[in-house]
């Protein structure tokens, strides 16, 4: 089950979320890059998908062959705001 990234809310999963699919609760584009298993701030193009063209508006609806809706357990990665514990986690195996 999925997250919308505007709305917080859980996306069923027999919503097929094609290019023109809008979340149900508050109308915002799914196929989004925000939504996109591949997409991290801060990598090249922040997308991990390196055959992905690129995408410049990342909160509207794209042509992206390689979107893949983002699960919910895959949203809710902790994020470390302190720079120690950010420089700390890089080297975590």
């Amino acid at each position: 089950m999925g997250i919308c990234q505007s709305c917080k809310k859980e996306i069923p999963d027999e919503l097929f979320v094609g290019r023109q699919e809008q979340c149900p609760f508050c109308r915002t584009d799914l196929h989004i890059c925000f939504n996109c298993v591949f997409y991290e701030r801060g990598v090249y193009n922040d997308c991990r998908e390196g055959q992905a063209e690129r995408v410049l508006d990342k909160s509207r609806s794209n042509f992206c062959d390689y979107f893949r809706f983002r699960e919910a357990k895959e949203n809710s990665k902790p994020v470390a705001s302190d720079p120690k514990n950010r420089l700390e986690a890089l080297f975590k195996i």
